[in-house]
């Protein structure tokens, strides 16, 4: 075996995912077909709260939010005006921050940990037996190699080589055709830190790169035109002036592009010994800016599942409930993304009565306000818990301060299981490494084992040496 792993795609999933590997003392190597660079083309700009929290986990947070600008209220629609400060996290705002600065954190990880990097080298092939998987490459001189893994997993983006290799279909269609984009210097500031709006068939976006720069991204409904058709200047500031009313002076276009965006999800995100993840397991509207935050969380969720298996800590059928989990998550952000894009392009009579009645609902009732909040911004998603289990099974557990003055996110890092008690507990050293045993700081009663990925894996009121000694054994192995 070259390694146990081998991650294609060297975007914020493939980083993320193979960093956890590596940190677990995994050997992986990660296959990218581009050349070693990070491009500043990239079209996220948001970290969400529970993207914040899991790079919390791994030491990264704190330093991206002092390259970022923070974000404290949601504006949809126009006018509606949604206050993010009573989000039940440690990060209640919104980081307005390039995808390409994420990447940077991420590589370096992965980097100090280990991963051994294979860049200008694309897979031309696949095949996957019950011993490992067979990966066909081909390097940037025309070289072909054959690399051998445990597992695979297809990070590679929405035309993935990985998905197309094991011939999983990519069902869905286009949403918003020639959609424009630009990154252009503004003689005019707008007075907001992201500046969005929809007008009849115009719809425009304004975010702040840091460096002088903002990227705008803009689409015209009524101009439907292929992705080949030439882009100037003088398009972007019309629809941005239909959408926004003034177009901020643009100047100096250091790029520009036009695409489609699609909504789209694989059946299944694994077969056999191959996985997917990211954009390569599901795409949809660039509305919410959740793409690369679901894709983060799908290494998050995957990372920890393949480190026990691979480590002999737990079966492979703890790898079967990657697809249970994240599946009806991604389903989930493609109906909100959705939703939003319809929702802010709404022109015909029924569909502004409809959007009236959801500002309405969404600004005078808190339980549906929250319920939104939690979906966009990835906090308020649980896992099915088997049937019987405690009410906070499979439930995301918040930064929970702890009876030594630290806290949850920091206790998790390294990829660690945390067992949360009212006592202490002596595990007598039976996970090291793997374990890290705390106390709570306030008075609660409850035992709380916390998976890797911040997910209560098991939980029980008045719990025993004994029940807590078998929980362990079934979930850290």
């Amino acid at each position: 075996m070259n390694s146990t792993v081998i991650v294609v795609g060297s975007g914020p999933t493939g980083l993320l995912l193979a960093g956890d590997l590596a940190t677990a003392g995994v050997p992986v190597t990660l296959v990218e077909k581009r050349p070693h660079e990070i491009s500043n083309l990239s079209r996220a700009f948001v970290l969400h709260a529970r993207t914040l929290e899991q790079l919390d986990a791994r030491a990264l947070a704190d330093g991206l939010e002092a390259l970022g600008q923070r974000l404290d209220k949601l504006r949809l629609f126009g006018h509606l005006t949604i206050d993010l400060d009573d989000l039940p996290s440690r990060f209640n705002h919104l980081l307005v921050l390039p995808q390409y600065e994420v990447e940077k954190a991420l590589e370096r990880r992965a980097v100090e940990a280990g991963v051994d990097f294979r860049y200008e080298t694309e897979v031309t092939g696949l095949s996957q037996d019950g011993n490992g998987v067979t990966v066909e490459v081909r390097g940037a001189d025309g070289s072909a190699e054959s690399l051998r893994a445990e597992y695979v997993v297809g990070a590679d983006g929405m035309r993935s080589a990985v998905r197309d290799a094991i011939g999983l279909p990519f069902p869905g269609h286009s949403v918003i055709r020639s959609v424009v984009l630009a990154d252009v210097r503004l003689a005019e500031q707008p007075e907001t830190l992201l500046t969005v709006n929809a007008v009849g068939d115009a719809f425009a976006f304004i975010a702040p790169f840091g460096d002088g720069y903002h990227r705008v991204i803009a689409w015209n409904r009524a101009r439907d035109v292929p992705d080949s058709e030439p882009l100037d200047l003088d398009e972007i500031k019309e629809v941005t002036r239909l959408a926004l009313g003034r177009d901020f002076g643009m100047h100096d276009a250091r790029w520009m592009s036009r695409f489609h965006s699609d909504e789209r999800q694989a059946p299944a995100y694994r077969v056999g010994r191959v996985f997917l993840a990211g954009d390569a397991a599901h795409v949809h509207t660039p509305a919410g800016g959740q793409g690369m935050n679901t894709g983060l969380q799908d290494a998050a969720n995957l990372s920890w599942k393949l480190a026990q298996v691979t480590g002999g800590h737990a079966g492979p059928e703890l790898l079967d409930t990657y697809q249970v989990e994240r599946h009806p998550i991604g389903r989930s952000v493609l109906r909100s993304s959705g939703g939003i894009v319809r929702l802010a392009m709404a022109k015909r009579p029924w569909e502004l009565a409809l959007r009236a009645t959801v500002t309405t609902v969404l600004d005078h009732v808190t339980p549906a306000r929250r319920r939104m909040l939690g979906r966009l911004t990835g906090i308020g998603y649980t896992y099915a818990a088997p049937r019987g289990s405690h009410p906070l099974t499979g439930t995301r557990v918040p930064d929970v301060a702890l009876a030594d003055g630290g806290r949850l996110y920091e206790a998790l890092r390294g990829g660690r299981f945390v067992l949360i008690t009212p006592e202490g507990y002596d595990d007598r050293g039976a996970h090291k490494g793997r374990l890290t045993v705390e106390r709570w700081a306030s008075g609660r009663r409850t035992t709380v084992l916390v998976r890797p990925d911040g997910y209560v894996g098991w939980a029980a009121e008045g719990a025993t040496p004994r029940q807590i000694e078998a929980a362990l054994t079934a979930h850290v192995g």
